[in-house]
């Protein structure tokens, strides 16, 4: 029985394999390189996602056709296989070399707070305007993520419990969550990059959920980008 699971485990990933295109000239270095960045220099646990599929870029490459972030999750690896050792992250990218990059959030890892791009700016602006200090900022073409402190599932059930509405299209990824960094590419071409880079070699200052959500959650109220599909 192990045999034959190993097998049907083993044609599952070469069917992914064939699925993911190659990488254009120049991007493989380019993850490679951020990868053993957030690995090594930044101390964050990361993994390569599924990425795209050969047959259709605007796919995911998992075996799931209504996939809900398609080409931006983990599959094989597992997320619980995120990790800093940079002889695992360069085996990694040396097979998949297009792959995306995935950060583990939470533990003693970044979390996030992601909200749609035009609602996250206008955010950004009022916390700028209120002396606020920011840490780094993921931008995709549709949606920003606000790095944080790490946090517990049940700290922020108290922080959202307290609040009179919370909008769908404001998303938290904490403890078991992940997060696609730059510069991967989202599905349909666009371009994941950092709107505020992380600044400093290690010991990355992020600033506590507390102090953003009430400017995330009165941004994000009436944006649009909520429902169930967590589109990049």
């Amino acid at each position: 029985m192990r045999e034959i699971l190993g097998r049907r485990l083993q044609r599952l990933r070469n069917r992914l394999q064939s699925l993911r295109p190659a990488p254009p000239q120049g991007e493989a270095p380019a993850l490679l390189d951020a990868a053993l960045t957030c690995a090594t220099t930044w101390n964050w646990p990361v993994l390569p996602g599924v990425g795209r599929s050969g047959v259709d870029s605007a796919r995911c490459a998992c075996p799931d056709p209504d996939c809900a972030v398609p080409g931006a999750h983990p599959f094989d690896p597992g997320l619980l296989a995120a990790t800093t050792d940079p002889r695992m992250v360069s085996w990694w990218w040396a097979n998949r070399a297009g792959a995306p990059i995935l950060l583990a959030t939470g533990g003693s890892a970044p979390c996030a707070v992601s909200l749609p791009a035009a609602a996250a700016a206008r955010a950004v602006a009022r916390l700028d305007a209120e002396g606020m200090r920011l840490g780094p900022i993921v931008a995709t073409p549709t949606r920003w993520s606000l790095l944080v402190e790490p946090y517990s599932l049940e700290r922020l059930g108290e922080i959202l419990y307290a609040k009179d509405h919370v909008p769908s299209s404001l998303r938290f990824h904490g403890e078991g969550g992940y997060l696609l960094l730059p510069p991967s590419l989202a599905i349909g071409g666009g371009q994941v990059r950092w709107e505020r880079e992380p600044a400093g070699a290690g010991g990355i200052w992020l600033p506590e959920v507390e102090a953003v959500v009430d400017a995330l959650v009165e941004a994000s109220s009436g944006a649009s980008g909520g429902g169930s599909r967590l589109a990049y």
